[in-house]
């Protein structure tokens, strides 16, 4: 079955979160003073989350990516993963992960039939890192990396939020660890996830990036493979890896938009920032495995052309990305 938009984007990727828990506390995702947690009760069971993707994929969805929060805290994640890899039809599994957790955890992703990981990096430098994610340990997250790849995971993506004033001064470091490295390292513009006032001053345009990094390195386009994300590569001449830029603020990407998402607690939404949603859980309850997905067909019948960031929706209140999966 081929799942089509009413802008005629073909959707066939979901994200799914499986926990609102996290053992970080980064500065763009979450308010400093923390969030009230979701109690256990109001989580998806790992069976329900397996209705929703069996549902997903039956309808169209050929990719599942897994978030959180930090999804490799939730106990039981690794025999989650393996049914979810087990579903027919499923083309492809990723996961995103802060890395913490990946020095025990990458051989067993792996086995479990996680295809990718996105693992989110902000910083190559201890007190940078550790300001960013209020109290983490670049160590941990660089073990984890190393972990991976020894893994053997098909791609190894490392996710940089830039942040001017903070860590723009980094954009040729992270660059050249695809040098040597079959990394692909992905420059993500800062998004008003929080509501904070002065918000643009944040956020470094992809095109700067681009920019920066062309005075340093010789860089020429790479083509999109199939299931892709919104990221745009490119290719440090002689490099083993690639550089790419996601760019939500400054040249939005829906019109290639391919997803849906569902948070940890049920709740469907067709765009990280559309207020529109539809709560899963009801559907859930009543055991019918048609209504579920003629729900999740509903959320793409009405999604967007395009999401309102730029029309004042650093304004309108906080997204919850550690509960969304950002």
């Amino acid at each position: 079955m081929t799942l089509v938009d009413p802008h005629g984007r073909r959707i066939n990727y979901l994200r799914l979160s499986v926990t609102d828990r996290c053992n970080l506390r980064c500065r763009y995702c979450m308010p400093a003073e923390g969030r009230v947690k979701v109690g256990h009760g109001d989580i998806l069971s790992y069976e329900e989350l397996l209705r929703v993707a069996r549902a997903a994929v039956a309808i169209g969805v050929e990719k599942i990516r897994v978030t959180g929060g930090e999804p490799l805290v939730r106990r039981g994640i690794i025999d989650f993963l393996r049914r979810l890899a087990a579903i027919p039809g499923l083309r492809r599994l990723v996961l995103t992960t802060n890395g913490v957790m990946l020095p025990e955890m990458a051989v067993p992703l792996r086995d479990a039939g996680v295809e990718s990981l996105n693992i989110s990096l902000d910083s190559l430098r201890p007190e940078t890192f550790a300001a960013i994610t209020r109290g983490g340990d670049l160590r941990q997250v660089l073990a984890g990396i190393a972990a991976a790849e020894s893994a053997g995971f098909r791609f190894i993506k490392i996710n940089v939020v830039v942040m001017r004033g903070v860590n723009d001064d980094e954009l040729e470091e992270f660059a050249a660890l695809t040098l040597d490295r079959p990394y692909r390292v992905r420059f993500i513009e800062y998004m008003p996830t929080l509501a904070e006032p002065g918000w643009e001053a944040t956020v470094m345009p992809g095109a700067e990036i681009l920019a920066r990094l062309s005075r340093r390195f010789a860089m020429t386009d790479e083509a999109s493979e199939n299931l892709a994300g919104p990221a745009r590569y490119q290719r440090i001449a002689g490099a083993a890896g690639l550089v790419g830029v996601i760019t939500p603020v400054s040249c939005h990407f829906c019109g290639d938009c391919n997803r849906i998402r569902v948070t940890s607690t049920g709740i469907a939404k067709s765009c990280l920032f559309d207020c529109g949603t539809v709560d899963l859980r009801p559907v859930l309850a009543g055991g019918d495995d048609a209504a579920l997905r003629d729900a999740l067909c509903r959320v793409v019948a009405e999604k967007p052309d395009r999401h309102q960031l730029t029309e004042g929706g650093g304004e309108k209140g906080r997204i919850d990305m550690d509960r969304i999966g950002g």
